[in-house]
């Protein structure tokens, strides 16, 4: 890496801080400017989709932009980020990430600290959160083997329809699930909801990890000399 390790986790803390004051600020928005629950969602979808594009652009370079403990799980169970780091990462993505919905109240001039209880809980929720976080890190590897530099949209788009095609409106993020719990707004989680949230995620994330290391290997084509003429 070009840049050393205290860089790369204030890149990470500071990238997961904008992402959720993202989620949970422009929730809190939306929830304000209308009545709609669709509508609201849309408010939330947008900004979120947007930012990702945004920080994975310009600290991507810097730590690698996972802003997500499950991303970082899949890399080191890759070996290409160590054990110790791969720990630190995470702490700092779930501290950013409980930073980044302080930030969110404090603009909003709400009670910095709350605890959300919005019940997000059902098998539906479950398969939805593990349909997100494989789908996630499926096109952020894929999109590495194929086109590295379309990283950043591939991820926001992603994530702006997944918001919309899962019943969980794809939190695909364990950082992010701990984060919203302290959030009684638009985006937030209760925390009881939040371990199975992170299981799922879990899975999503090993499950893609595992489908992409079969499906992205190429097929090896023999070209010794006997394969070339036919000769036994």
């Amino acid at each position: 890496m070009a840049f050393d390790l205290k860089r790369r986790l204030t890149a990470e803390a500071l990238g997961t801080a904008i992402l959720v004051a993202t989620v949970v600020g422009s929730g809190i928005m939306a929830d304000r400017l209308s009545d709609d629950v669709a509508v609201s969602l849309l408010g939330n979808t947008i900004p979120t989709g947007a930012i990702l594009v945004v920080l994975i652009s310009i600290l991507g370079p810097i730590s690698g932009a996972h802003f997500n403990p499950a991303v970082t799980m899949v890399f080191a169970a890759r070996r290409e980020i160590d054990a110790t780091a791969a720990v630190l990462y995470v702490l700092a993505q779930t501290i950013g990430g409980i930073a980044g919905t302080l930030i969110a109240h404090a603009m909003f001039d709400l009670p910095l600290l709350q605890i959300s209880e919005t019940v997000r809980m059902g098998t539906g929720q479950w398969i939805a959160e593990t349909v997100a976080t494989f789908g996630l890190v499926l096109t952020i590897l894929a999109g590495l083997r194929f086109r590295s530099d379309a990283i950043p949209w591939l991820v926001g788009l992603y994530i702006t329809a997944a918001y919309w095609f899962t019943a969980s409106t794809s939190f695909a993020n364990p950082a992010v699930a701990v984060a919203r719990a302290f959030s009684n707004t638009f985006s937030g989680i209760r925390p009881a909801d939040v371990p199975v949230f992170v299981i799922a995620e879990v899975i999503g994330a090993l499950v893609a990890a595992a489908v992409a290391g079969w499906m992205l290997t190429e097929r090896t084509v023999s070209t010794s000399p006997l394969s070339v003429t036919g000769t036994r």
